[in-house]
Protein backbone atom coordinates (compact mmCIF):
# COMPACT_ATOMS: atom_id res chain seq x y z
CA UNK A 1 0.00 0.00 0.00
CA UNK A 2 1.46 3.00 -1.19
CA UNK A 3 2.00 6.09 1.60
CA UNK A 4 -1.05 8.55 -0.29
CA UNK A 5 -3.75 5.12 -0.13
CA UNK A 6 -2.86 4.85 3.55
CA UNK A 7 -3.35 8.36 4.52
CA UNK A 8 -6.55 8.73 2.26
CA UNK A 9 -8.15 5.82 4.48
CA UNK A 10 -6.70 7.70 7.85
CA UNK A 11 -8.55 10.75 6.76
CA UNK A 12 -11.70 8.97 6.24
CA UNK A 13 -11.33 6.96 9.41
CA UNK A 14 -11.24 10.21 11.33
CA UNK A 15 -14.17 11.42 8.65
CA UNK A 16 -16.40 8.90 10.02
CA UNK A 17 -15.15 8.81 14.05
CA UNK A 18 -16.10 13.03 13.99
CA UNK A 19 -19.55 12.66 12.56
CA UNK A 20 -20.36 9.57 15.00
CA UNK A 21 -19.29 11.77 18.37
CA UNK A 22 -21.69 14.92 16.38
CA UNK A 23 -24.21 12.47 15.96
CA UNK A 24 -23.73 11.38 19.37
CA UNK A 25 -23.70 14.94 21.15
CA UNK A 26 -26.43 15.96 19.08
CA UNK A 27 -28.80 12.80 20.21
CA UNK A 28 -27.76 14.22 23.99
CA UNK A 29 -28.87 17.93 23.40
CA UNK A 30 -31.84 16.99 21.65
CA UNK A 31 -33.04 14.17 24.57
CA UNK A 32 -31.83 17.37 27.13
CA UNK A 33 -34.20 19.84 25.67
CA UNK A 34 -37.16 17.18 25.55
CA UNK A 35 -36.76 16.20 28.92
CA UNK A 36 -36.72 20.16 30.46
CA UNK A 37 -39.88 20.88 27.93
CA UNK A 38 -41.81 17.95 29.98
CA UNK A 39 -40.45 18.91 33.23
CA UNK A 40 -41.52 22.49 32.48
CA UNK A 41 -45.25 21.63 30.82
CA UNK A 42 -45.67 19.03 34.42
CA UNK A 43 -44.55 21.83 36.89
CA UNK A 44 -45.29 25.21 35.98
CA UNK A 45 -44.58 28.06 37.95
CA UNK A 46 -48.09 28.72 39.70
CA UNK A 47 -47.69 32.28 39.14
CA UNK A 48 -47.24 32.38 35.59
CA UNK A 49 -49.50 32.75 32.81
CA UNK A 50 -48.15 28.85 31.51
CA UNK A 51 -50.81 27.31 34.71
CA UNK A 52 -53.79 29.20 33.87
CA UNK A 53 -55.86 27.07 35.85
CA UNK A 54 -54.38 27.82 39.14
CA UNK A 55 -56.00 29.87 41.09
CA UNK A 56 -52.99 31.76 42.15
CA UNK A 57 -52.05 32.62 38.32
CA UNK A 58 -51.94 36.46 38.26
CA UNK A 59 -55.25 37.58 37.40
CA UNK A 60 -57.60 34.85 38.00
CA UNK A 61 -60.18 35.40 40.18
CA UNK A 62 -61.05 31.81 40.93
CA UNK A 63 -60.94 31.14 44.82
CA UNK A 64 -59.30 28.27 46.25
CA UNK A 65 -60.63 25.68 48.46
CA UNK A 66 -59.52 28.23 51.50
CA UNK A 67 -58.61 27.05 54.93
CA UNK A 68 -61.24 27.76 57.35
CA UNK A 69 -59.85 28.16 61.42
CA UNK A 70 -59.33 31.39 63.42
CA UNK A 71 -56.96 34.47 62.62
CA UNK A 72 -55.25 36.46 65.13
CA UNK A 73 -51.92 38.50 66.13
CA UNK A 74 -50.31 35.91 63.87
CA UNK A 75 -52.00 36.94 60.56
CA UNK A 76 -50.03 40.27 60.68
CA UNK A 77 -46.83 38.17 60.29
CA UNK A 78 -48.33 35.79 57.63
CA UNK A 79 -49.68 38.75 55.72
CA UNK A 80 -46.23 40.68 55.83
CA UNK A 81 -44.92 37.09 54.70
CA UNK A 82 -46.78 36.81 51.09
CA UNK A 83 -45.60 37.56 48.03
CA UNK A 84 -47.44 41.20 46.45
CA UNK A 85 -48.24 38.79 43.78
CA UNK A 86 -50.70 36.31 46.66
CA UNK A 87 -51.51 39.71 48.09
CA UNK A 88 -53.03 41.09 44.87
CA UNK A 89 -55.11 38.16 44.44
CA UNK A 90 -57.78 39.37 47.09
CA UNK A 91 -58.46 42.39 44.93
CA UNK A 92 -59.97 40.46 42.13
CA UNK A 93 -62.16 38.48 44.70
CA UNK A 94 -65.66 40.37 44.84
CA UNK A 95 -66.44 40.27 48.11
CA UNK A 96 -69.08 42.55 50.60
CA UNK A 97 -67.57 44.03 53.80
CA UNK A 98 -69.84 45.86 55.85
CA UNK A 99 -69.49 47.97 59.35
CA UNK A 100 -69.81 50.75 60.95
CA UNK A 101 -66.62 53.05 62.47
CA UNK A 102 -64.21 50.32 63.82
CA UNK A 103 -64.25 48.90 60.37
CA UNK A 104 -63.72 52.39 58.75
CA UNK A 105 -60.62 52.33 60.57
CA UNK A 106 -59.88 48.98 59.26
CA UNK A 107 -60.41 50.04 55.85
CA UNK A 108 -57.87 52.73 56.03
CA UNK A 109 -55.55 50.60 57.46
CA UNK A 110 -56.06 48.39 54.89
CA UNK A 111 -55.78 51.22 51.94
CA UNK A 112 -52.22 52.46 53.84
CA UNK A 113 -51.06 48.97 53.43
CA UNK A 114 -51.98 48.90 49.53
CA UNK A 115 -55.06 47.14 49.45
CA UNK A 116 -58.59 49.60 49.26
CA UNK A 117 -62.09 48.70 49.32
CA UNK A 118 -64.36 50.58 46.59
CA UNK A 119 -67.04 52.34 48.10
CA UNK A 120 -70.57 50.33 48.76
CA UNK A 121 -73.48 52.56 49.04
CA UNK A 122 -77.49 52.37 49.19
CA UNK A 123 -79.04 49.92 46.40
CA UNK A 124 -75.32 48.95 45.12
CA UNK A 125 -74.05 45.60 43.53
CA UNK A 126 -70.85 44.20 44.33
CA UNK A 127 -69.83 43.37 41.29
CA UNK A 128 -70.17 46.84 38.55
CA UNK A 129 -67.18 45.83 36.12
CA UNK A 130 -64.55 48.38 35.86
CA UNK A 131 -66.44 50.36 38.21
CA UNK A 132 -66.45 48.35 41.39
CA UNK A 133 -65.05 44.87 40.28
CA UNK A 134 -63.98 43.42 43.46
CA UNK A 135 -63.57 44.24 47.21
CA UNK A 136 -66.49 46.30 48.33
CA UNK A 137 -66.87 48.13 51.45
CA UNK A 138 -69.39 50.34 53.39
CA UNK A 139 -70.88 51.74 56.65
CA UNK A 140 -74.23 50.73 57.39
CA UNK A 141 -75.28 54.05 58.15
CA UNK A 142 -75.25 54.54 54.36
CA UNK A 143 -76.30 51.45 53.23
CA UNK A 144 -79.36 51.14 55.32
CA UNK A 145 -79.62 53.99 57.56
CA UNK A 146 -78.47 52.03 60.62
CA UNK A 147 -76.86 53.28 63.14
CA UNK A 148 -74.87 51.20 65.80
CA UNK A 149 -76.70 49.44 68.55
CA UNK A 150 -79.36 47.81 66.12
CA UNK A 151 -77.79 44.61 65.40
CA UNK A 152 -80.57 42.94 64.32
CA UNK A 153 -81.49 46.01 61.60
CA UNK A 154 -77.66 45.34 60.47
CA UNK A 155 -77.83 41.63 59.81
CA UNK A 156 -81.42 42.38 57.60
CA UNK A 157 -78.92 45.24 55.50
CA UNK A 158 -76.27 42.81 55.17
CA UNK A 159 -78.91 40.21 53.39
CA UNK A 160 -80.56 42.33 51.54
CA UNK A 161 -77.12 44.20 50.23
CA UNK A 162 -75.48 41.00 49.58
CA UNK A 163 -78.91 39.18 47.59
CA UNK A 164 -78.61 42.01 45.50
CA UNK A 165 -75.13 40.72 44.60
CA UNK A 166 -76.12 36.76 44.73
CA UNK A 167 -74.75 36.44 41.05
CA UNK A 168 -71.27 37.56 41.74
CA UNK A 169 -70.73 37.78 45.25
CA UNK A 170 -68.34 35.25 46.81
CA UNK A 171 -66.95 36.56 49.92
CA UNK A 172 -68.97 38.03 53.24
CA UNK A 173 -67.63 40.00 55.31
CA UNK A 174 -70.23 41.12 58.73
CA UNK A 175 -68.63 43.29 61.52
CA UNK A 176 -71.12 44.14 64.57
CA UNK A 177 -70.09 47.47 66.08
CA UNK A 178 -69.11 47.89 69.73
CA UNK A 179 -72.55 49.24 70.39
CA UNK A 180 -74.01 46.29 68.94
CA UNK A 181 -73.64 43.29 71.76
CA UNK A 182 -74.38 43.63 75.75
CA UNK A 183 -75.66 41.67 78.84
CA UNK A 184 -79.58 41.90 77.76
CA UNK A 185 -78.93 40.95 74.00
CA UNK A 186 -76.10 38.52 73.74
CA UNK A 187 -77.70 35.26 73.26
CA UNK A 188 -80.25 36.48 70.58
CA UNK A 189 -77.87 37.93 69.05
CA UNK A 190 -76.51 34.54 68.46
CA UNK A 191 -79.58 33.11 67.43
CA UNK A 192 -80.09 35.87 64.76
CA UNK A 193 -76.33 35.73 63.38
CA UNK A 194 -76.18 32.09 63.13
CA UNK A 195 -80.17 32.18 61.12
CA UNK A 196 -78.66 34.98 59.05
CA UNK A 197 -75.12 32.98 58.36
CA UNK A 198 -77.41 29.89 57.26
CA UNK A 199 -79.87 31.69 55.26
CA UNK A 200 -77.39 33.60 52.85
CA UNK A 201 -75.19 30.34 52.35
CA UNK A 202 -78.61 28.70 51.10
CA UNK A 203 -79.41 31.18 49.18
CA UNK A 204 -76.03 31.58 47.65
CA UNK A 205 -74.25 28.11 47.32
CA UNK A 206 -70.44 28.69 47.62
CA UNK A 207 -70.66 31.77 49.56
CA UNK A 208 -67.75 32.16 52.10
CA UNK A 209 -68.00 33.90 54.91
CA UNK A 210 -65.45 35.68 57.50
CA UNK A 211 -67.01 36.39 60.87
CA UNK A 212 -65.47 39.12 62.83
CA UNK A 213 -65.13 38.83 66.46
CA UNK A 214 -67.07 42.11 67.90
CA UNK A 215 -65.03 45.21 68.92
CA UNK A 216 -64.46 45.79 72.29
CA UNK A 217 -63.92 49.02 74.27
CA UNK A 218 -61.62 50.19 76.65
CA UNK A 219 -63.68 50.66 80.06
CA UNK A 220 -64.66 47.14 81.78
CA UNK A 221 -67.72 48.13 83.11
CA UNK A 222 -70.53 45.69 82.61
CA UNK A 223 -72.57 48.78 81.15
CA UNK A 224 -70.29 48.42 78.51
CA UNK A 225 -70.24 44.91 77.70
CA UNK A 226 -67.07 43.84 77.25
CA UNK A 227 -67.44 40.71 78.52
CA UNK A 228 -70.36 40.09 76.86
CA UNK A 229 -68.18 40.98 73.48
CA UNK A 230 -65.74 38.27 74.43
CA UNK A 231 -68.91 35.74 74.96
CA UNK A 232 -70.36 35.86 71.58
CA UNK A 233 -66.08 35.90 70.05
CA UNK A 234 -65.52 32.71 71.66
CA UNK A 235 -69.07 31.43 70.89
CA UNK A 236 -68.22 32.46 66.75
CA UNK A 237 -64.94 30.92 66.78
CA UNK A 238 -66.67 27.52 68.26
CA UNK A 239 -69.15 27.66 65.80
CA UNK A 240 -67.67 28.37 62.91
CA UNK A 241 -64.08 27.40 62.72
CA UNK A 242 -64.25 24.06 60.89
CA UNK A 243 -66.30 25.57 57.77
CA UNK A 244 -65.50 29.66 57.69
CA UNK A 245 -62.48 31.77 58.71
CA UNK A 246 -62.74 33.95 62.11
CA UNK A 247 -60.95 37.31 61.69
CA UNK A 248 -60.31 37.56 65.62
CA UNK A 249 -60.13 41.22 66.30
CA UNK A 250 -60.49 41.17 69.74
CA UNK A 251 -57.33 39.19 69.79
CA UNK A 252 -55.39 41.60 67.94
CA UNK A 253 -56.79 44.30 70.13
CA UNK A 254 -56.29 42.55 73.38
CA UNK A 255 -52.60 41.56 71.96
CA UNK A 256 -53.91 37.96 72.60
CA UNK A 257 -55.59 38.60 76.13
CA UNK A 258 -52.71 40.58 77.38
CA UNK A 259 -54.96 43.57 78.43
CA UNK A 260 -57.82 43.26 80.69
CA UNK A 261 -59.14 44.45 83.71
CA UNK A 262 -60.50 42.47 86.49
CA UNK A 263 -60.76 39.36 84.15
CA UNK A 264 -62.36 41.24 81.47
CA UNK A 265 -61.06 41.91 78.33
CA UNK A 266 -60.31 45.29 76.81
CA UNK A 267 -58.86 47.18 73.77
CA UNK A 268 -55.10 48.01 74.21
CA UNK A 269 -54.10 51.29 74.84
CA UNK A 270 -51.48 50.99 72.23
CA UNK A 271 -54.12 50.01 70.01
CA UNK A 272 -57.09 52.55 70.83
CA UNK A 273 -57.75 55.92 69.30
CA UNK A 274 -55.63 58.39 71.41
CA UNK A 275 -53.84 61.84 71.84
CA UNK A 276 -50.86 60.06 70.47
CA UNK A 277 -52.20 57.92 67.90
CA UNK A 278 -55.87 59.50 66.90
CA UNK A 279 -58.29 57.27 64.56
CA UNK A 280 -57.96 58.90 61.39
CA UNK A 281 -61.65 58.99 60.69
CA UNK A 282 -63.21 59.04 64.22
CA UNK A 283 -60.22 61.21 66.43
CA UNK A 284 -59.89 60.28 69.72
CA UNK A 285 -61.93 57.92 72.13
CA UNK A 286 -63.06 58.31 75.18
CA UNK A 287 -63.24 55.13 77.56
CA UNK A 288 -66.62 53.64 76.71
CA UNK A 289 -65.36 53.92 72.69
CA UNK A 290 -63.09 50.83 70.56
CA UNK A 291 -61.68 53.03 67.59
CA UNK A 292 -58.32 52.16 66.38
CA UNK A 293 -55.55 54.57 66.00
CA UNK A 294 -53.99 55.36 62.68
CA UNK A 295 -50.89 53.47 62.86
CA UNK A 296 -52.97 50.52 64.79
CA UNK A 297 -55.36 50.32 62.23
CA UNK A 298 -52.86 49.69 59.61
CA UNK A 299 -51.20 47.04 61.79
CA UNK A 300 -54.31 45.10 62.75
CA UNK A 301 -55.72 45.38 58.93
CA UNK A 302 -53.46 43.06 58.07
CA UNK A 303 -54.92 40.33 60.12
CA UNK A 304 -57.93 41.55 57.86
CA UNK A 305 -56.71 40.94 54.93
CA UNK A 306 -55.38 37.53 55.78
CA UNK A 307 -57.74 36.26 56.83
CA UNK A 308 -59.92 37.39 53.50
CA UNK A 309 -56.54 35.93 51.84
CA UNK A 310 -57.19 32.75 54.00
CA UNK A 311 -61.24 32.01 52.47
CA UNK A 312 -59.97 31.91 49.43
CA UNK A 313 -56.12 30.58 48.92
Amino acid sequence: MNTSTHNERKTIRLYHRHQLLSLVITTFIIACLIACSKGEETDPAPTTPSNPTDPTTVGNVTLGNGQPGVVGVAGIDAWDKLTATEKGRIKNWNTLFLHQSVGQDLEEGAKANGVSFEYFGANDIVDKGTEGKGLRGGIFVDVGGIPNGNPYEKIRVFKEAALRSKSTLKIAVFKFGYADVLDNNREQVKSAYKAFVDDLKAQIPGLRFVHITPPLVYSTSAEEGNAAKANVGQWMKDTFKNTDVIFDLQAVETNEGSCQQNNVPRICQENRASATDPSEVNGVDSDGQGHLGKKASQRISKALLYAIYQVGK
